[in-house]
């Protein structure tokens, strides 16, 4: 009798650490492939990135910014991103679109309501009163420029995050004040390159406004049929908002609709009428436009947008505006009456607005598309060719920074051909080559782009030498 045959173990089951060691030996295509199934990441929606072709743009308007505001003896003021909900609702109104519907509210860990700025001019009046500001010679004249949020729908020219340049005076209250903002928007526009257009009003006192209100629902009333389901809703909460509404019915509607001039105080007309007068003798192009009220409660007398092309396409959206807001102070914790006024540009509608100009500009030329990759344009380009004269063109480019010169470079490429097409990109007029003969002989090679005539000059002569080709 044959002994029985023992049965097979059962096999256990493959351990964590099997597991793993069979990922870890997978071959390199199936790696390969596993890895290109994983999830890619995308923007939130209605935020974006800002890119390197973008970047010359961003920093143009940046600088042009600065400029401005510096030339006008305004200080560079920043507030926090995230500040207290209830200041904006408390200065923008709970009434309006922006607290109702677009504001980003949440509560931190503390149980703090708060949220992420949709405006600049609440947080800096709250920084006004916060350090005590009101104790240093009037006006205090500053500006700003960052990003801000509101979670509106995303379109052309108009983001979940955005960027705006900010111009606030506070405690002066003359038209003077709100001419030289207007005049700064205006010619911020123009310095870039952009032919604004004013369109401009004035929406009175508060005390003006509420017995405008009373007249003005009366009529929306009797034309309710002929609304848009949003100014329906808009008579009873923010009746002045129906005046902004872009909606075809809506501006039908509002042919006949009374005009806020009409109920302005003596006081108050004579102030507008000052502004208008200044705005004639600094030669600024405005449109008197009785429709419109801007979008938050704070504002009072003087309010304006600023359009290109005057406004004219139906879809056009203004590339900024402001106005005056002499209650505002008050309102938020100011222990006396401060009055105040500025405003803010939309910097990616001015994007827009520049890219479009740009491509009429060059449309039918074969120049378009010809700009380095990084945006970036420079007169000078240092070239190298060895690994000595790349060493010594690091120090070369850093020695001649310091004295002001910027130049291009691209230290990585070995080939001196492919940075010669890199400083053509850029638009470089002459080139400073380096290689191994010149890093021996302490010379650089300087070429000029456009004729190729090459001359030698001594390493300590450079700055000297640049310095005359850039006059």
């Amino acid at each position: 009798m044959s002994p029985k045959k023992k049965s097979a173990p059962a096999k256990k089951p493959a351990t964590k650490k099997k597991v793993a060691d069979k990922k870890e030996a997978l071959s390199p295509a199936v790696a390969k492939q596993e890895k290109k199934t994983q999830k890619s990441y995308q923007n939130v929606r209605g935020m974006k990135d800002i890119v390197p072709s973008q970047g010359g743009q961003w920093l143009r308007m940046f600088d042009a910014a600065r400029s401005i505001a510096e030339s006008y003896c305004y200080g560079y003021v920043e507030t926090p991103i995230v500040e207290q909900a209830q200041l904006f609702v408390k200065s923008l109104g709970r009434g309006t679109d922006v607290v109702e519907k677009e504001m980003y509210v949440f509560e931190d860990n503390e149980g703090t309501k708060i949220a992420l700025r949709p405006e600049f001019t609440a947080g800096i009046a709250r920084s006004y009163i916060s350090h005590g500001m009101l104790s240093l010679p009037q006006p205090v004249k500053v500006w700003t420029v960052g990003p801000l949020f509101r979670h509106d729908r995303p379109q052309s020219g108009r983001y979940r995050q955005f960027h705006q340049f900010n111009c606030e005076v506070i405690g002066e209250r003359n038209p003077v004040s709100d001419a030289e903002l207007i005049s700064m928007a205006y010619n911020f526009l123009r310095d870039l390159g952009l032919q604004a257009e004013i369109h401009i009003n004035s929406i009175g006192t508060f005390e003006d406004r509420q017995n405008y209100i009373v007249e003005l629902v009366g009529y929306l009333r009797s034309k309710r049929s002929y609304l848009c389901e949003n100014c329906k809703k808009r008579i009873s909460k923010n009746p002045l908002r129906v005046l902004d509404c872009k909606e075809l019915g809506c501006q039908e509607a509002l042919e006949d609709a009374p005009q806020i001039i009409e109920w302005l105080s003596a006081a108050s007309k004579d102030f507008f009428m000052s502004v208008l007068e200044y705005l004639d003798e600094l030669r600024i192009p405005y449109v008197l436009t009785p429709t419109l009220v801007r979008g938050l409660d704070y504002y009072t007398d003087t309010v304006f947008e600023l359009f290109v092309d005057g406004g004219k396409e139906q879809s056009q959206s203004a590339l900024g505006g402001g106005g005056r807001y002499d209650g505002l102070l008050e309102e938020i914790g100011a222990r006396e009456a401060t009055p105040a006024s500025g405003f803010a540009i939309g910097l990616e509608r001015v994007m827009l607005a520049l890219n479009k100009k740009e491509k009429e500009e060059q449309e039918g030329s074969d120049v378009a598309g010809s700009r380095h990759p990084a945006g970036i344009e420079r007169q000078f380009f240092f070239a190298q060719l060895g690994e000595q004269a790349r060493r010594r063109t690091l120090a070369l480019i850093e020695s001649l920074r310091k004295s002001g010169i910027q130049l291009g470079s691209s230290l990585a490429k070995g080939s001196l051909k492919a940075q010669l097409e890199l400083a053509d990109k850029m638009k470089s007029t002459h080139s400073i080559i380096l290689g191994q003969k010149e890093v021996q002989d302490g010379t650089v090679i300087i070429r000029d782009m456009d004729s190729g005539i090459q001359e030698i000059i001594d390493q300590k002569k450079i700055e000297h030498h640049l310095r005359k080709l850039m006059k």
